[in-house]
Protein backbone atom coordinates (compact mmCIF):
# COMPACT_ATOMS: atom_id res chain seq x y z
CA UNK A 1 0.00 0.00 0.00
CA UNK A 2 2.82 2.79 0.38
CA UNK A 3 4.55 1.76 -2.35
CA UNK A 4 1.40 2.45 -4.39
CA UNK A 5 0.89 5.96 -2.69
CA UNK A 6 4.66 6.83 -3.25
CA UNK A 7 3.55 5.97 -7.19
CA UNK A 8 0.58 8.01 -6.86
CA UNK A 9 2.49 10.76 -4.98
CA UNK A 10 5.15 10.72 -8.03
CA UNK A 11 2.87 10.29 -10.70
CA UNK A 12 0.31 12.74 -10.04
CA UNK A 13 0.22 15.93 -11.39
CA UNK A 14 -1.45 17.72 -8.34
CA UNK A 15 -2.28 16.04 -5.14
CA UNK A 16 -5.20 17.50 -3.03
CA UNK A 17 -5.96 16.73 0.69
CA UNK A 18 -9.95 16.39 1.76
CA UNK A 19 -11.52 15.87 4.76
CA UNK A 20 -14.32 13.04 4.35
CA UNK A 21 -15.93 13.31 7.02
CA UNK A 22 -19.59 12.42 7.12
CA UNK A 23 -19.64 10.79 3.72
CA UNK A 24 -21.18 8.15 2.33
CA UNK A 25 -19.87 4.89 0.42
CA UNK A 26 -22.25 5.65 -2.06
CA UNK A 27 -21.01 9.74 -2.07
CA UNK A 28 -17.54 8.19 -2.49
CA UNK A 29 -18.78 5.97 -5.14
CA UNK A 30 -20.39 8.93 -7.03
CA UNK A 31 -17.04 11.31 -6.72
CA UNK A 32 -15.05 8.69 -7.99
CA UNK A 33 -16.83 8.45 -11.11
CA UNK A 34 -17.04 12.21 -11.35
CA UNK A 35 -13.15 12.56 -10.69
CA UNK A 36 -12.08 10.06 -13.75
CA UNK A 37 -13.48 12.35 -16.21
CA UNK A 38 -10.14 14.33 -15.14
CA UNK A 39 -7.44 11.39 -14.75
CA UNK A 40 -8.33 11.89 -11.20
CA UNK A 41 -7.81 9.01 -8.08
CA UNK A 42 -9.60 9.62 -4.97
CA UNK A 43 -8.31 6.99 -2.12
CA UNK A 44 -8.97 7.07 1.45
CA UNK A 45 -5.86 5.79 3.46
CA UNK A 46 -4.61 5.53 7.24
CA UNK A 47 -2.36 8.55 8.01
CA UNK A 48 0.46 6.81 9.08
CA UNK A 49 0.91 5.04 5.74
CA UNK A 50 0.47 7.87 4.02
CA UNK A 51 3.04 9.73 6.41
CA UNK A 52 5.55 6.76 5.41
CA UNK A 53 4.44 7.22 1.24
CA UNK A 54 5.10 10.69 1.54
CA UNK A 55 8.58 10.59 3.64
CA UNK A 56 9.70 8.19 0.31
CA UNK A 57 8.24 10.59 -2.73
CA UNK A 58 10.05 13.10 -0.80
CA UNK A 59 6.59 14.97 -0.34
CA UNK A 60 7.13 16.56 3.24
CA UNK A 61 4.39 19.04 2.88
CA UNK A 62 1.80 16.37 2.37
CA UNK A 63 2.58 15.37 6.38
CA UNK A 64 1.08 18.71 7.83
CA UNK A 65 -1.82 17.84 5.98
CA UNK A 66 -2.65 14.53 7.55
CA UNK A 67 -4.22 15.48 11.19
CA UNK A 68 -7.57 14.05 11.24
CA UNK A 69 -9.52 11.76 8.24
CA UNK A 70 -8.13 12.70 5.25
CA UNK A 71 -8.77 11.68 2.01
CA UNK A 72 -5.98 12.10 -1.28
CA UNK A 73 -7.20 13.16 -4.60
CA UNK A 74 -4.14 12.08 -7.00
CA UNK A 75 -4.44 14.15 -9.89
CA UNK A 76 -3.01 13.19 -13.28
CA UNK A 77 -5.23 15.16 -15.95
CA UNK A 78 -6.49 18.48 -15.28
CA UNK A 79 -5.93 19.80 -12.00
CA UNK A 80 -8.71 22.71 -12.29
CA UNK A 81 -11.69 19.92 -13.58
CA UNK A 82 -10.57 17.71 -10.21
CA UNK A 83 -10.36 21.17 -8.04
CA UNK A 84 -13.67 21.90 -9.59
CA UNK A 85 -15.69 18.62 -9.06
CA UNK A 86 -14.61 18.14 -5.52
CA UNK A 87 -15.69 22.19 -4.83
CA UNK A 88 -18.99 21.22 -6.92
CA UNK A 89 -19.50 18.05 -4.67
CA UNK A 90 -18.79 19.62 -1.71
CA UNK A 91 -21.39 22.21 -2.27
CA UNK A 92 -23.96 19.72 -2.99
CA UNK A 93 -23.36 17.62 -0.26
CA UNK A 94 -22.44 20.06 2.12
CA UNK A 95 -19.56 17.96 3.37
CA UNK A 96 -15.88 17.89 1.94
CA UNK A 97 -13.49 20.20 2.44
CA UNK A 98 -10.15 21.20 1.25
CA UNK A 99 -6.80 21.01 3.65
CA UNK A 100 -4.22 21.95 1.16
CA UNK A 101 -1.80 20.23 -0.91
CA UNK A 102 0.54 19.63 -3.70
CA UNK A 103 1.34 20.80 -7.20
CA UNK A 104 4.23 20.33 -9.10
CA UNK A 105 6.31 19.79 -6.31
CA UNK A 106 5.09 23.51 -4.84
CA UNK A 107 2.68 23.51 -1.80
CA UNK A 108 -0.73 24.63 -1.66
CA UNK A 109 -3.10 26.30 0.84
CA UNK A 110 -6.77 26.23 0.68
CA UNK A 111 -7.52 29.25 -1.32
CA UNK A 112 -4.86 28.35 -3.73
CA UNK A 113 -6.90 24.92 -4.27
CA UNK A 114 -10.04 27.46 -4.50
CA UNK A 115 -8.38 29.68 -6.91
CA UNK A 116 -7.92 26.56 -9.28
CA UNK A 117 -11.26 25.40 -9.07
CA UNK A 118 -12.73 28.70 -10.45
CA UNK A 119 -9.90 28.63 -13.58
CA UNK A 120 -11.54 27.50 -16.98
CA UNK A 121 -10.82 23.55 -17.62
CA UNK A 122 -8.11 22.52 -20.12
CA UNK A 123 -10.32 22.16 -23.03
CA UNK A 124 -11.39 25.60 -22.74
CA UNK A 125 -7.92 27.00 -22.19
CA UNK A 126 -6.88 25.14 -25.00
CA UNK A 127 -9.62 27.12 -27.14
CA UNK A 128 -8.86 30.53 -26.14
CA UNK A 129 -4.93 29.75 -26.89
CA UNK A 130 -5.88 28.34 -30.32
CA UNK A 131 -8.63 32.02 -30.82
CA UNK A 132 -5.34 34.20 -29.62
CA UNK A 133 -2.52 32.47 -31.73
CA UNK A 134 -5.55 32.26 -34.98
CA UNK A 135 -5.99 36.44 -34.85
CA UNK A 136 -3.38 37.20 -36.12
CA UNK A 137 -3.88 34.90 -39.22
CA UNK A 138 -7.80 36.17 -39.20
CA UNK A 139 -6.74 40.04 -39.36
CA UNK A 140 -4.66 39.04 -42.40
CA UNK A 141 -7.18 37.17 -43.99
CA UNK A 142 -9.60 39.72 -43.60
CA UNK A 143 -7.26 42.41 -45.17
CA UNK A 144 -6.76 40.14 -48.54
CA UNK A 145 -9.98 39.84 -48.90
CA UNK A 146 -10.87 43.80 -48.40
CA UNK A 147 -7.67 44.09 -51.38
CA UNK A 148 -9.31 41.55 -53.49
CA UNK A 149 -12.80 42.98 -52.82
CA UNK A 150 -11.34 46.55 -53.44
CA UNK A 151 -9.59 45.12 -56.75
CA UNK A 152 -12.31 43.80 -58.52
CA UNK A 153 -14.51 46.67 -57.74
CA UNK A 154 -11.97 48.78 -59.90
CA UNK A 155 -11.39 47.24 -62.53
CA UNK A 156 -15.20 46.37 -62.67
CA UNK A 157 -15.36 50.28 -62.95
CA UNK A 158 -13.09 50.33 -65.57
CA UNK A 159 -14.95 48.11 -67.38
CA UNK A 160 -17.93 49.91 -67.11
CA UNK A 161 -15.88 53.19 -68.77
CA UNK A 162 -14.86 51.45 -71.80
CA UNK A 163 -18.16 50.08 -72.21
CA UNK A 164 -19.44 53.45 -72.26
CA UNK A 165 -16.61 54.71 -74.32
CA UNK A 166 -14.55 57.09 -71.61
CA UNK A 167 -11.84 55.20 -71.44
CA UNK A 168 -10.71 53.85 -74.85
CA UNK A 169 -10.34 50.51 -75.98
CA UNK A 170 -7.42 48.52 -76.33
CA UNK A 171 -6.59 49.24 -80.05
CA UNK A 172 -5.96 53.00 -79.02
CA UNK A 173 -2.63 52.34 -78.07
CA UNK A 174 -1.50 50.51 -81.33
CA UNK A 175 -2.86 53.43 -83.24
CA UNK A 176 -0.91 56.09 -81.37
CA UNK A 177 2.30 54.17 -82.07
CA UNK A 178 1.90 54.63 -86.07
CA UNK A 179 2.26 58.52 -85.72
CA UNK A 180 5.41 58.10 -83.97
CA UNK A 181 7.17 55.85 -86.10
CA UNK A 182 6.07 58.02 -88.71
CA UNK A 183 7.54 60.84 -87.28
CA UNK A 184 11.13 59.21 -86.91
CA UNK A 185 12.37 60.11 -90.54
CA UNK A 186 11.50 63.65 -90.45
CA UNK A 187 14.32 64.05 -87.71
CA UNK A 188 16.71 62.02 -89.63
CA UNK A 189 17.92 64.72 -91.53
CA UNK A 190 18.61 66.88 -88.35
CA UNK A 191 21.32 65.20 -87.64
CA UNK A 192 22.92 65.20 -91.09
CA UNK A 193 23.17 69.06 -91.10
CA UNK A 194 26.80 69.30 -89.53
CA UNK A 195 27.66 67.36 -93.08
CA UNK A 196 26.41 69.96 -95.33
CA UNK A 197 27.98 72.74 -92.81
CA UNK A 198 31.11 71.21 -93.36
CA UNK A 199 30.89 71.74 -96.56
CA UNK A 200 31.89 75.32 -97.69
CA UNK A 201 35.55 75.01 -96.21
CA UNK A 202 37.68 74.69 -99.51
CA UNK A 203 35.81 78.11 -100.26
CA UNK A 204 36.92 79.73 -97.48
CA UNK A 205 40.31 78.83 -98.63
CA UNK A 206 40.37 80.15 -102.17
CA UNK A 207 40.34 84.42 -100.85
CA UNK A 208 43.88 83.02 -99.22
CA UNK A 209 45.57 82.38 -102.56
CA UNK A 210 44.46 85.64 -104.11
CA UNK A 211 46.29 87.49 -101.97
CA UNK A 212 49.47 85.42 -103.19
CA UNK A 213 48.84 86.11 -106.71
CA UNK A 214 48.71 89.63 -106.45
CA UNK A 215 51.76 90.06 -104.32
CA UNK A 216 53.32 88.51 -106.80
CA UNK A 217 51.95 90.60 -109.71
CA UNK A 218 54.03 94.23 -108.17
CA UNK A 219 56.76 91.90 -107.76
CA UNK A 220 56.98 91.40 -111.99
CA UNK A 221 55.90 95.20 -112.24
CA UNK A 222 59.12 96.59 -110.70
CA UNK A 223 61.43 95.51 -112.99
CA UNK A 224 59.24 96.27 -115.89
CA UNK A 225 59.30 100.06 -114.77
CA UNK A 226 62.85 100.15 -113.97
CA UNK A 227 63.66 99.12 -117.57
CA UNK A 228 61.37 101.68 -118.86
CA UNK A 229 63.61 104.11 -116.35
Amino acid sequence: MIEEITADINEAQAVFAVDYRGITVTQVADLRSKLRESDTTFRVVKNTLTERAADQAGAESLRALLEGPTALAFVKGDAAAAAKTISDTAKEIELLSFKGGLMDGNALSVDDIKAISKLPSREVLYGQLVGIVASPITGLARSLNGLLGGLAIALAGVQEKKESGEIPSGDAPAAAAEPEAAAAPAEAPAEEAPAEEAAPEPEAEAPAEEPTAEAEAPADAAPTENNEE
